[in-house]
């Protein structure tokens, strides 16, 4: 999730714990726990895709975290040394930021490798976008009612309870939102005979009431949209082509195998002006993906690799507008307006 989200989540968490004890220390240190597993974008790993795939790795690992955790409670009794008494309430706090942070990623598109380094595969439980308004909110508001209620304390902390458990509620409406959208998936390529490899479902940018498809099949992939409005009427998919066979060459190029892994087999290859891209299709959509890399060149007889480069992402926000409107009219075919097939209704 957004770094503004995990601040909120691990403060809210914190002031839960030991608010009552420690008062407002309980809501910082909880804000700064919830951060520190995301500082892992700052270390170098030697080229985009390594930093791409090795971000919530060991930083993320419920292990690596529960060894660090004592050397955090340490800097913070150094700190705070008339709250040593209440170490052990201070390893609860900090261990269960760390928890909650990583188990949240886990709920987004990206994936936590929450198990480093005994097994590598990120979980990926794709059921909340990594930006949702509605779960921030209500943790945003319970310790901004820490923080204000001065002379209503006890107020402030039972809001900050209710937030949060406001935003768990909502968590598992988006677990329920994505059983009923993979069931209705199920339904329309059962309906359609619509041969496939793989299907992944995910929340659409900032909701949880609609969610984009991405079905794999042997020539490329197909892409729909289907909110939870739609009353069970059929997913319209659109077919996108994936040149895999230009791998042909670099398929054992460790950038290649290593964003073949890390996208589980949802990923698109496409070429450009002799340039040979590899497009994460889990996170972006039609025609633009936010995590796209140049992987190698075209040449006869073969393809032949070139340090990955990371291409900036462009997407148009004005087709946010029309996502919106996709949520409540099943009629408008997103994929095709992004693409420039069809024009806004």
């Amino acid at each position: 999730m957004d770094s503004v989200t995990q601040f909120a989540l691990g403060s809210a968490v914190g002031e839960a714990v030991l608010g009552k004890k420690v008062g407002r220390r309980a809501l910082l240190w909880g804000g700064i726990c919830g951060t520190i597993p995301d500082l892992d974008v700052f270390i170098p790993l030697g080229d985009p895709v390594s930093d791409f795939t090795y971000h919530r790795s060991f930083s993320h690992s419920l292990f690596v975290l529960a060894l660090l955790t004592p050397v955090v409670v340490a800097l913070i009794t150094r700190l705070h040394r008339h709250t040593r008494e209440y170490r052990r309430h201070w390893f609860l706090l900090v261990y269960l930021v760390f928890t909650t942070h990583v188990l949240l990623d886990s709920f987004t598109a990206y994936g936590t490798q929450i198990f480093w380094p005994f097994f590598t595969t990120p979980m990926t439980w794709s059921t909340i976008f990594i930006i949702d308004p509605l779960y921030t909110l209500p943790l945003l508001a319970g310790i901004t009612a820490v923080l204000v209620l001065k002379r209503r304390v006890e107020l402030g902390r039972r809001i900050n309870r209710i937030g949060l458990g406001l935003s768990c509620v909502y968590l598992l409406w988006t677990v329920g939102a994505k059983l009923h959208v993979s069931h209705a998936v199920t339904q329309t390529l059962a309906g359609d005979n619509i041969a496939h490899a793989g299907v992944f479902t995910t929340p659409a940018p900032f909701t949880s009431l609609l969610w984009r498809i991405v079905v794999m099949d042997d020539r490329g992939y197909y892409e729909g949209f289907y909110s939870v409005f739609d009353a069970g009427e059929p997913i319209r998919f659109t077919h996108f082509t994936s040149r895999r066979e230009l791998l042909e060459g670099v398929e054992n190029s460790r950038a290649v195998q290593r964003l073949q892994w890390f996208s589980k087999g949802f990923y698109a290859v496409t070429q450009r002006d002799g340039e040979l891209f590899i497009s994460d299709l889990r996170m972006g959509s039609e025609p633009t993906y936010i995590f796209k890399f140049k992987v190698g060149e075209l040449s006869k007889p073969h393809t032949v690799a070139t340090p990955p480069l990371q291409i900036e992402a462009n997407p148009d926000l004005s087709l946010l507008a029309v996502l919106w409107q996709r949520i409540w009219d099943p009629s408008i075919d997103f994929s095709a307006i992004a693409t420039g097939t069809s024009q806004p209704r």
